[in-house]
């Protein structure tokens, strides 16, 4: 099967040093085994959107030399594929309504863990579906951060998968595209680790192939703290890329030349010495 690969990025703000690492990372490792590097916009959850950001991100990308193999897929425009899976959960009773609220959930590390609803069902408003989540451990390699296992039942509980507004979530909605794009590995950052467990079960309800996970480090700051669009990290300079390309590639242990290759040649020179096996196995490092 020929290597897939993708950057899933969230229109939550501007291109910012922590999001072009996991961006440089996938296409390299797609690069890498001369496979395809595809995007994806993740902007299914409109109450977080910064206007302007998805546009933003689509134009700071070929500035760093970072071009998809295929047009962008947005999943607002992907609600009917959501609909589909999330009735086929439906149709096996996987799935349940669930009215309760943080209160209800008091004393349970706010993780639901009982098949069904605890609370009084209220017509008058809609509710949340939740994923029945059986007392399994899932186990799998990752790439970079070795073996992991984790209780879905302990760690995760009967997840949402469908919001009481009607988004559906990240979790459903990635591994429905993943399988769209057929994507062969995800490439991403390790605070995106912890939902791995869970997007492979529901991968398993749904009959969908599971791809390999390669987490990379996080990019975090003098603090220790995560580089984000949520913490006010600075966005990237898309009119003069070069420094933070450079950067990004020295944070994952690509060995530089000098200062005088521009985007084109630098990349070329980054993927004739990139080794996915010399990327930095630890969850995250400073760049401060």
């Amino acid at each position: 099967m020929t290597y897939r690969g993708r950057f899933a990025p969230s229109p939550t703000g501007l291109l910012h040093f922590g999001s072009l690492v996991a961006a440089v990372g996938s296409w390299l490792c797609a690069r890498h085994a001369g496979g395809q590097w595809l995007l994806r916009m993740e902007d299914i959850d409109p109450p977080r959107e910064v206007a302007g950001s998805a546009a933003s991100i689509l134009v700071a990308l070929p500035a760093f030399g970072l071009v998809t193999d295929a047009p962008p897929l947005f999943q607002s425009q992907r609600v009917a594929a959501y609909d589909a899976a999330f009735e086929q959960l439906r149709a096996a009773d996987q799935v349940f309504p669930c009215w309760c609220s943080r209160s209800d959930l008091a004393g349970t590390d706010g993780m639901h863990r009982n098949g069904r609803c605890i609370a009084l069902a209220a017509p008058d408003r809609p509710p949340a579906w939740r994923l029945r989540v059986p007392d399994v451990e899932v186990a799998f390699d990752d790439a970079l951060q070795g073996p992991q296992r984790q209780n879905l039942r302990e760690s995760a509980g009967d997840f949402v998968i469908k919001r009481v507004e009607g988004f559906y979530s990240y979790q459903l909605a990635c591994v429905v595209d993943d399988a769209f794009q057929g994507i062969t590995e995800v490439v991403r950052g390790s605070d995106l680790l912890d939902s791995t467990a869970r997007q492979i079960w529901l991968q398993r309800c749904l009959g969908l192939p599971t791809p390999r996970y390669r987490h990379l480090p996080l990019a975090l700051d003098a603090q220790g703290h995560k580089l984000s669009k949520s913490g006010q990290a600075g966005p990237v300079d898309p009119a003069d890329p070069l420094p933070a390309l450079r950067k990004a590639l020295a944070f994952l242990s690509v060995p530089l030349p000098g200062d005088t290759l521009l985007v084109p040649d630098l990349l070329v020179h980054a993927l004739a010495h990139f080794d996915p096996a010399l990327l930095p196995q630890c969850s995250g490092h400073s760049v401060a």
